[in-house]
């Protein structure tokens, strides 16, 4: 198909990204080819049985608060094409030493209320952002840009760019603390460091309005809605096409990447200029995971009812704890005690184990490129909080940072998040550009988690990458 037919766009690359930015371009007219170097589509949005016949493992994202909150992916009529979503009780917990566990659900009171002696700071902390969250998503989820809603968003940006640390020191318990470390853990990155609030912010707020869901079947039912969807509007798909070099691509008058910034000047840089692949260069990856699945005999034995009840549980204890295993991994150092981050799909979906079995995911951090066996060390922490839990396994699958790399090369040492997403690289990912989306050559252009807004499967990078092209090279303004 590739190389019998002129297009008017190809993208490369088919996680959420490429498919947004496939599917923006495809919802004006253009001709699209989307192109995936492996026979399924998604990209880290994949599903697979990993372990035994009959479980279905999400083989990277499992959770997806920031794909139901996505201004691009809640337009789409995917309900139509496949996707239902299913709501855990509590959407997240997070367990201490004591048996207790603090939790996060829809309504930000009930939550506050929870934490006792903290409910007033926490509904000083995110009783706001939920407020306005209407007016500053799309400033939030996007390109640096002059905002719709300066006042709120600087409100917003007084809390966001705080590190963690400061923020903790705000609470008075240990449950509202641990709670919040949990959160902040989300950044992938010392918890000292500025703007780690804004990731537990954006992820609390998007919770509180929309939930922490995960869709029924799998995750491969949110890639093949939208692949459906995509077709349905005349786009076209070619698998198991891998890119190396743009000799491979047929004739096209703009190229988008769902691909990091090593990619790109693998198979572009003899078209980019000096300049810039001497910034690309300097681009930065963060930490990588360590990933097991787990194939089990009986739901996990939490020994806290609200963990029971979570579609996520959040492991580490406390504040302190979380705190400096982050740091440890971030300085090149494998944490004994990881913050693990744990789901577990199957006791709210039933379609994904044999009847009466069920299924459990979870990864910790660990240095980019680590090779280092965490088994043990996150087998350890789930055990910690559900005494039994090893004696329910009847089997498991692995990946190192190397192998989730060999997965899929955009995981760049085990980076899930396309680069760090560090104050310096925040806004200007992966180079500081008037686009961030546009490279030196004009018509190609980056869409994937390496440009702003950065990780998560909301789609926002490849549907603003998708309007800066549709701008320059066919003059059309959304």
């Amino acid at each position: 198909m590739a190389g019998n037919k002129n297009y008017d766009v190809v993208v490369v690359g088919s996680g959420p990204n490429g498919l947004a930015a496939a599917i923006t371009m495809q919802q004006v007219g253009l001709s699209v080819l989307l192109l995936e170097g492996k026979s399924e589509i998604g990209g880290g949005v994949r599903t697979a049985e990993l372990t035994l016949p009959g479980f279905k493992h999400d083989i990277c994202s499992a959770i997806y608060p920031l794909t139901v909150a996505s201004p691009f992916f809640n337009k789409l009529p995917l309900k139509d094409f496949g996707l239902e979503f299913i709501w855990p009780t509590i959407a997240a917990a997070h367990p201490f030493a004591n048996g207790s566990a603090a939790f996060f659900q829809d309504s930000v009171e009930y939550t506050a209320h929870a934490l006792k002696a903290d409910e007033k700071n926490y509904i000083d902390l995110v009783g706001s952002v939920v407020e306005e969250w209407p007016k500053i998503v799309d400033d939030i989820l996007g390109p640096l840009h002059f905002p719709t809603h300066p006042l709120a968003l600087s409100k917003f940006g007084l809390k966001a760019l705080q590190p963690s640390t400061r923020i903790a020191r705000k609470f008075s318990t240990e449950q509202a603390r641990g709670l919040w470390a949990g959160m902040a853990a989300h950044a992938v990155q010392p918890l000292s460091n500025i703007a780690t609030t804004a990731f537990a912010l954006v992820l609390m707020a998007a919770g509180h309005l929309y939930g922490w869901p995960l869709p029924r079947g799998g995750a491969q039912s949110i890639s093949n809605a939208l692949e459906a969807y995509f077709i349905s509007l005349g786009g076209e798909v070619e698998k198991n096409f891998w890119v190396n070099s743009l000799d491979q691509l047929p004739p096209a008058k703009a190229i988008l990447f769902d691909i990091t910034p090593k990619q790109l000047m693998q198979i572009a840089g003899d078209k980019l200029s000096s300049f810039y692949r001497s910034q690309l260069s300097r681009f930065r990856y963060g930490m990588g995971v360590f990933k097991i699945d787990w194939a089990l005999d009986e739901p996990v034995p939490f020994l806290s009812h609200a963990c029971r009840s979570a579609g996520t549980v959040h492991l580490g204890n406390s504040f302190e704890e979380i705190a400096r295993s982050e740091y440890e991994t971030s300085k090149g150092k494998i944490s004994e005690k990881p913050f693990v981050l744990f789901a577990q799909h199957s006791v709210f979906d039933n379609t994904r184990a044999p009847q009466g079995k069920h299924t459990a995911w979870a990864y910790c951090h660990v240095p980019n490129g680590s090779t280092v066996d965490m088994t043990n060390a996150i087998e350890s922490q789930v055990e910690r909080f559900a005494p039994g839990f090893r004696e329910t396994i009847l089997d498991r699958h692995t990946f190192n940072s190397l192998q989730l790399e060999e997965y899929n090369p955009n995981y760049i040492g085990g980076d899930i998040n396309g680069g760090i997403i560090d104050i310096t690289q925040l806004f200007t990912r992966p180079v500081l550009r008037w686009s961030p989306y546009r490279t030196s050559n004009k018509g190609i252009y980056l869409c994937s988690s390496s440009t702003p807004p950065g990780g998560g499967v909301h789609g926002m990078c490849g549907y603003h990458a998708a309007k800066r092209a549709l701008k320059d090279v066919f003059d059309i303004s959304l």
